[in-house]
């Protein structure tokens, strides 16, 4: 969430620029109840960013938000222990679909890492969920698995996956290509 202050800092424009473009719908948001102050979603400025062609590095403090989901509790300690070796990462983790879709809305990443065999549902379904969502437009979703079935990576692709890494893994690899991804974010 942003102020308008924070938001036009982020974009190199004026204060009053990002008001007027909040006020006119170019720009979603809500206003703060009995006040005149506006906030602005994280979701909403990236659209915005996006849609107006403003780099998107300003917005990074320097980390990639990941969201790692699989029911392999080693896998989640290796990607959370590699990645936050870097201290280029904030990492989150689920181990279900279902909290996998309550992660990504309350800590919208920049990447989700999505194994594709959940013991709830498959990764194809949760891709369909997030890219059914508005509000988390420009996550980008790299499915993880050991199925190698080219029409199952085939439906990934189709429900919005960006990307697809076979297991077993170089983690090194893994982690150039989650750089890469939250780059096209």
């Amino acid at each position: 969430m942003y102020t308008t202050g924070e938001a036009a800092d982020i974009c190199n424009l004026s204060q009053q620029t990002i008001i007027r473009c909040f006020d006119s719908g170019q720009l979603g948001g809500f206003r703060v109840p009995g006040s005149k102050f506006r906030r602005i979603p994280h979701p909403e400025l990236v659209k915005f960013m996006q849609d107006n062609n403003i780099p998107l590095g300003g917005m990074d403090d320097g980390s990639i938000r990941v969201l790692v989901v699989d029911d392999d509790e080693k896998l989640l300690e290796l990607f959370t222990d590699a990645l936050a070796v870097t201290g280029r990462f904030d990492v989150a983790t689920a181990q279900n679909g279902y909290d996998a879709g309550l992660m990504t809305s309350k800590f919208q990443p920049d990447v989700v890492v999505l194994d594709y065999m959940l013991p709830d549902i498959n990764g194809t379904k949760v891709c369909e969920r997030i890219r059914s969502d508005p509000d988390l437009t420009g996550i980008r979703i790299l499915a993880i698995s050991g199925v190698v079935n080219p029409a199952e990576i085939e439906q990934l692709r189709s429900a919005g996956a960006d990307d697809f890494i076979k297991k077993p893994f170089n983690i090194d690899s893994v982690i150039e290509r989650i750089i890469e991804l939250a780059r096209k974010r």
